[in-house]
């Protein structure tokens, strides 16, 4: 008996667009598809919830994924939203070279039958806000960069003079975020106890903490190796036969890691911990951005410990960590 028959609806993978959504089945092979929209969500979280599948895969597309992932999520359908590059490669893997909308949604769930990626648990109503609101103000931030920049090299009165009034909407929109997410943190137990814990540690702002509580919803509950590979702050091996390559950092989740790193950089001025650690490193002959990558892991490594133990940070000693 082959697999297909054994298996007649296993995984589900949904290629997301605007106007569409692409469904495929593996290993039957069929596909269908609905508008993106509202009603056209609701009936394909339904049917895909009544075929009972192991696993629903999408791809990371600019957010536009969410609104698929809740749906299926608020029917209880086991969901995994994947890196679009590792789907590519197991395609290319596969000789699937081709590429459609109906040939992706099948790869997807393909992707889910070989992979065999753990589901992932729908995020609460509230914790969904805090990081909309923490990502839409490091897009604010990313924008008044960017208007700063053209700023400079700028001459004309009048341009000028836009871009200053652009400057200044951001800069009141970023304002106002901030108030509504002090608000919020303030507001919920469950984010206002981890946020002055966070906040505790030499080094760590405000800013740090938010994008941990709203990004990063694991802190506390793995153990120090697991975090950090979550994160991508964990060093990989490439090594192959008597050749032992450079370690590096890669994948995880990258606005966890640029505010883990930033706060990284502050600490190794500012906290007797990680100062310490940072002296040590360069004193060994590392260059600058390895320790400070180290110092970052080692941060990590506290607040992990720190929001699992309900414990603030201690000028002596740092909570011991797990794992």
């Amino acid at each position: 008996m082959n697999e297909t028959e054994t298996e007649p609806v296993g995984w589900v993978g949904i290629d997301v667009s605007k106007e569409r959504l692409d469904v495929g089945l593996w290993p039957s092979g069929e596909t269908f598809s609905d508008a993106n929209g509202s009603e056209g969500r609701e009936r394909l979280a339904q049917r895909i919830a009544e075929l009972g599948p192991a696993l629903v895969v999408l791809e990371s597309t600019g957010r536009l994924e969410v609104p698929m992932a809740l749906e299926l999520g608020e029917r209880g359908v086991p969901y995994r939203i994947v890196n679009p590059r590792q789907v590519r490669e197991f395609a290319r893997a596969m000789g699937k070279l081709a590429k459609t909308d109906r040939i992706d949604a099948v790869v997807l769930a393909r992707f889910g039958h070989s992979a065999r990626p753990e589901p992932k648990a729908l995020p609460d109503a509230d914790r969904r806000e805090l990081r909309a609101l923490v990502l839409r103000r490091a897009q604010l931030i990313e924008a008044r960069v960017a208007e700063q920049n053209r700023l400079l090299g700028e001459n004309v009165p009048r341009v000028r003079k836009s871009l200053n009034d652009s400057i200044a909407w951001l800069e009141r929109q970023i304002a106002k975020l901030d108030n509504d997410l002090d608000r919020t943190l303030k507001g919920n137990p469950h984010f206002a106890e981890p946020a002055e814990t966070i906040q505790s540690v030499p080094g760590v702002g405000p800013n740090t903490a938010r994008m941990m509580l709203a990004c990063l919803p694991e802190l506390g509950t793995l153990n120090r190796r697991k975090i950090a590979a979550l994160v991508g702050s964990a060093p990989l091996n490439r090594d192959s036969g008597k050749t032992q390559g450079r370690r590096f950092c890669w994948g995880g989740r990258a606005e966890v890691r640029c505010a883990l790193y930033m706060a990284a950089l502050v600490a190794a001025r500012h906290n007797p911990l990680i100062k310490a650690l940072y002296a040590r490193l360069r004193a060994k002959g590392k260059a600058a951005k390895v320790a400070l990558v180290a110092c970052m892991r080692k941060l990590l490594t506290i607040l992990n410990a720190m929001v699992r133990d309900k414990t603030p940070w201690r000028q002596q000693t740092a909570p011991a960590a797990a794992g």
